[in-house]
C-alpha cells in the first residue's frame, strides 16, 4: 500500500492568537512539509486546486515543480485539478513539464471539484458542470497519446493536427480520477480503465464499499485487466505522540474551516462530539497516535475491499510547522512500516 500525504495549502488562524501567517511564510512551510515527506520515504504527495482565500494552491502545478527540485523520490501529484474549469491542453503541458523537472515522478489526479468557484471565474456554467469535464477529460486523454491530435467538441476551439508539447518523462503519463460520492463517476472511472481516487472526508469506509464495487464492475465490464485496478483513498488525517494530543492538534482548525464553510452551505457549525464520532474506530478520520492509525488504516482497506493507496488531508490542522512535520515523520517511520508489513502478508 502507498502512503501519502494530500495538502490545500491551507492558511488558517493560529488557534491561539487568532493571527494568519503570512502566505510567504505558509508556502515556505508547504514545500518543507514536502521535502520532510520525501525523507522519511512517503509515497506521494499531493497538492489540491481551489480558488478561495483560505487556500493558497491555486496553481498547484507550480508548487509541485518547485517541490520536485527540491525532493529525490516522492511521487507529486494534484490533488484534484478541476479539469472541468481548466483548458486540457494547457494542463496537460503544465503537467508534462512537472514530469520533465520530477524526471518520471509527476502524477494527475482529475476531478470536477467539490467547490464551485472556479467555474465563475474562467467563463463556464455550473450548469455544464458534468458536460464539461466528460468533454475535457477525453482531450486530455487523447493528447495523453498523441501529441498531434484532430479533435472536436463543445467548449474548446477544435485541434486541427498542432502538436502539444512538451511530452512528459513518463511513455504513460499516470491519470487518476478523483471522485465524491456520485455513482456515475465511480462507474466513468471503470469504464475508462483509470485509477480511482475516493475522497472520504465524512462518515464512514464501509459506506462507499457498493461505491468502489461499482467501479469494480464497470472497470471489469469494459475488459480491462483485473491485476491493473487501482484504488485510493483520500481522507483526513493526523498522526500524534498519542490519540489525545492527534486530536487536540487537528480539531481547531478543521473546526474553524468546516465553519465557516458551512456558514455558505447551511450546515450547522460542527462539534467536538461530532468530530470524536468521525475519529473513533467507526468513523473515517485517521486520527491517532501510530498503531491506532496504522491499524485503522488497515480496517479502512478491508472495508473497501483492498485499497492501493492512502493519502491523509492533514493541512486543516492549525499548527505550527514544527509540528506538521512531526507528524509527517511519524506517518513515515512508525505508521508505514507497520501498514505495509502487514499488507504484505496478506
Amino acid at each position: 500500500m502507498e502512503i501519502g500525504i494530500d495538502s490545500f495549502a491551507a492558511i488558517l488562524p493560529d488557534p491561539a492568537t487568532g493571527k494568519l501567517p503570512s502566505a510567504t511564510d505558509r508556502m515556505a512551510d508547504l514545500l518543507e512539509e514536502v521535502e520532510v515527506a520525501d525523507r522519511v520515504g512517503l509515497d506521494v504527495f499531493g497538492i489540491g486546486e481551489h480558488h478561495r482565500v483560505e487556500f493558497l494552491d491555486s496553481a498547484p502545478a507550480i508548487i509541485l515543480a518547485a517541490a520536485a527540485a527540491r525532493t529525490k523520490t516522492i511521487r507529486l501529484t494534484s490533488a484534484v485539478t478541476v479539469l472541468s474549469a481548466a483548458d486540457p491542453v494547457r494542463v496537460f503541458q503544465e503537467f508534462a513539464t512537472l514530469d520533465l523537472i520530477a524526471k518520471g515522478r509527476a502524477e494527475i489526479v482529475v476531478g470536477r471539484g467539490s467547490f464551485g468557484e472556479a467555474y465563475p471565474l474562467f467563463g463556464f456554467q455550473m450548469e455544464d458542470y458534468d458536460d464539461l469535464f466528460a468533454e475535457k477529460l477525453d482531450l486530455f486523454l487523447k493528447l495523453r497519446d498523441n501529441s498531434n491530435l484532430k479533435w472536436e467538441g463543445r467548449f474548446r476551439p477544435a485541434l486541427r493536427g498542432q502538436g502539444v508539447f512538451p511530452r512528459p518523462h513518463q511513455p504513460r503519463f499516470p491519470v487518476w480520477l478523483g471522485v465524491g460520492g456520485s455513482p456515475q463517476s465511480f462507474a466513468r472511472a471503470g469504464a475508462l480503465g483509470l485509477p480511482l481516487m475516493v475522497a472520504i472526508i465524512g462518515g464512514s469506509f464501509e459506506r462507499f464499499r457498493p461505491l468502489v464495487d461499482y467501479y469494480r464492475n464497470a472497470w471489469l465490464r469494459a475488459g480491462h485487466a483485473p491485476e491493473q485496478l487501482t484504488v485510493g483513498v483520500h481522507a483526513m488525517g493526523f498522526v500524534g505522540e498519542t490519540t489525545a494530543e492527534a486530536k487536540d492538534a487537528f480539531f481547531p482548525g478543521w473546526a474553524d474551516l468546516t465553519t465557516k464553510i458551512g456558514r455558505e452551505r447551511g450546515w450547522s457549525a460542527p462539534s467536538r462530539q461530532q468530530f470524536e464520532a468521525m475519529a473513533s474506530p467507526a468513523g473515517a478520520f485517521l486520527i491517532g497516535d501510530p498503531e491506532t492509525v496504522a491499524s485503522k488504516m488497515l480496517d479502512a482497506s478491508d472495508a473497501l475491499g483492498g485499497v492501493s493507496r492512502i493519502t491523509f488531508q492533514m493541512s486543516t490542522a492549525s499548527l505550527e510547522t514544527a509540528a506538521m512535520k512531526r507528524s509527517i515523520e511519524l506517518l513515515g517511520t512508525e505508521v508505514a512500516p507497520i501498514v505495509r508489513a502487514a499488507a504484505a502478508k496478506r
